[in-house]
């Protein structure tokens, strides 16, 4: 089955942009990883419902596995 990935933006918020660009680096990295850690625990939450009885080893590579996936 050949499938085509598409993906979709939102426009660009330039005035966002600068200002993010006048923080200290090390506050867009922790802005950067506070947004991960919440993407990965929505992803971990969804898993979760879906597969009620893993364990935590078992759910820990799910969510490895939906966060590491390559569409092609």
């Amino acid at each position: 089955m050949d499938e085509k990935l598409t993906l979709h933006f939102d426009p660009l918020d330039h005035q966002q942009i600068k200002l993010i660009g006048s923080l200290p680096p090390e506050v867009r990295i922790r802005a950067m990883l506070d947004a991960r850690e919440l993407a990965v625990g929505l992803i971990r939450g969804r898993l979760r419902r879906r597969f009620p009885n893993l364990s935590e080893t078992q759910l820990n590579l799910k969510v490895l596995e939906a966060t590491t996936r390559v569409r092609w």
